[in-house]
């Protein structure tokens, strides 16, 4: 696959229409079955962005494909689809990759059959999140089946990538990139992450914590317990860091999110010998983190902290210290307004509930869209994903349609021209 999408022409547009590729049915059911069986296991295609790109052509969309690739890392194809040319240009985002199923006898219908059974569909990706690329892929067909020529009072894109479960490296940021590059970065974004515990309505994302793991490794002497003046032993300085890095709260949180946290994930020193010191031991540290905190100055509290804790062990200035760190970026807050509230109210008008704006749980894609434009993220309940059984009731697919549908019909309404213009980018902090 290509490195440079640069030279990747749109593909050709077909005649509007509102159907479903010339069936005349606009169904979530339909499309959440059809993309379930596409076994598009990271960072496998498996036919879901093709039959994707073939409904929303059929719709109008001028569609590109663009596949991307990076030394050690697989080959990845994406799909970026945009009908109208103006603004204002709303943008859904999401992913046809699917985690591997596991054992496929522990199922109780096939994970990629895509089978309803006492009104539940099952299948891999029925939550995360090809149900919700159905659900918006229905709910823009409605939207268009209502507006002057099939095209929006504005713009809708999708950006749907096949490496969010994998590295994210040939997805969405490169798509970005190339979004950036040819003029197509939306006004807003909407993700179609799962993103409620219990029942649909339950929450919307305003923005996602940072995530910083760190990997600890000392360095001593091995040498047998009976002579410990001849060894170096490394644990008592291990245990005396992760108590410092463990001793105070990060923050007590902030105004749109819980106090951050520091995890100990692993502590190993690979010893299955009690009459041995070990020469070495290893800890595994995971954080996750508010708006409070950049991951810099994060690395730059933790080296500290270890510094000065190793000094007060004895002999801890003999062992060799290493403290490697990793991260998802940093913590990001979409500013609460007139583009979550449009979206609240949809929510409320189809199922009675007031969704809370939260910011918790894990990472997702959008903390890369964040960069270039406001993000909010809602879909279906998060109860089943990635697990055995992965599943959704198909009254929840009917209802984020509507919500959805709503949601559209109320975004053009208040961001059309003669209304309030987007917020700048500058409306969103990234801690």
């Amino acid at each position: 696959m290509s490195t440079d999408a640069n030279d990747i022409p749109a593909r050709p547009q077909a005649a509007p229409s509102t159907g479903a590729s010339g069936t005349g049915r606009v169904d979530p059911l339909a499309f959440a079955q059809a993309l379930i069986r596409c076994p598009s296991v990271t960072p496998e295609e498996g036919g879901a962005l093709d039959w994707l790109e073939a409904r929303l052509a059929g719709a109008g969309f001028r569609c590109h494909r663009l596949p991307f690739s990076a030394p050690g890392t697989p080959d990845v194809d994406n799909l970026f689809a945009r009908i109208g040319a103006g603004a204002p240009h709303l943008c859904f985002a999401g992913h046809t990759d699917v985690v591997p199923p596991g054992d496929e006898r522990a199922w109780t219908h096939p994970p990629f059959a895509a089978e309803v059974a006492d009104g539940v569909l099952f299948g891999r990706g029925a939550v995360d999140m090809k149900g919700a690329i159905a659900c918006f892929l229905a709910a823009t067909l409605r939207h268009l089946a209502q507006c002057p020529e099939g095209v929006p009072k504005g713009s809708i894109s999708f950006l749907i990538t096949g490496d969010e479960e994998g590295p994210a490296i040939n997805g969405t940021a490169k798509v970005l990139d190339w979004m950036a590059r040819e003029g197509e970065i939306p006004d807003h974004c909407l993700v179609g992450e799962p993103t409620n515990p219990k029942a649909l309505g339950e929450e919307i994302k305003i923005g996602r914590r940072g995530s910083l793991r760190a990997e600890l490794t000392l360095t001593g002497r091995q040498g047998h317990v009976a002579y410990p003046h001849l060894a170096r032993n490394p644990i008592p300085a291990m245990l005396a860091i992760l108590d410092a890095f463990l001793a105070e709260p990060l923050d007590a949180g902030s105004a749109h999110f819980d106090p951050s946290h520091l995890e100990i994930t692993s502590i190993d020193v690979g010893n299955r010998t009690a009459n041995v010191i070990p020469a070495e031991v290893r800890a595994a540290i995971a954080i996750r983190y508010n708006d409070r905190h950049r991951r810099a100055d994060l690395e730059t509290m933790l080296r500290e902290k270890a510094r000065q804790a190793l000094q007060t062990v004895e002999g801890g200035d003999g062992l060799a210290m290493d403290l490697r760190f990793t991260g998802h970026g940093d913590a990001f807050l979409t500013t609460p307004g007139r583009f979550a509230d449009t979206l609240a109210e949809a929510v409320q008008a189809v199922t009675g509930r007031v969704p809370a704006l939260t910011t918790s749980g894990g990472t997702s894609d959008a903390r890369f869209i964040r960069k270039h434009c406001p993000v909010i993220e809602f879909g279906l309940v998060n109860e089943t994903i990635h697990a055995v059984d992965e599943r959704t009731p198909v009254t929840d697919l009917a209802a984020l349609t509507d919500i959805y549908a709503r949601f559209l019909d109320g975004y053009f309404a208040a961001f059309s021209e003669g209304r309030p213009a987007s917020p700048p980018s500058s409306a969103i902090s990234a801690g």
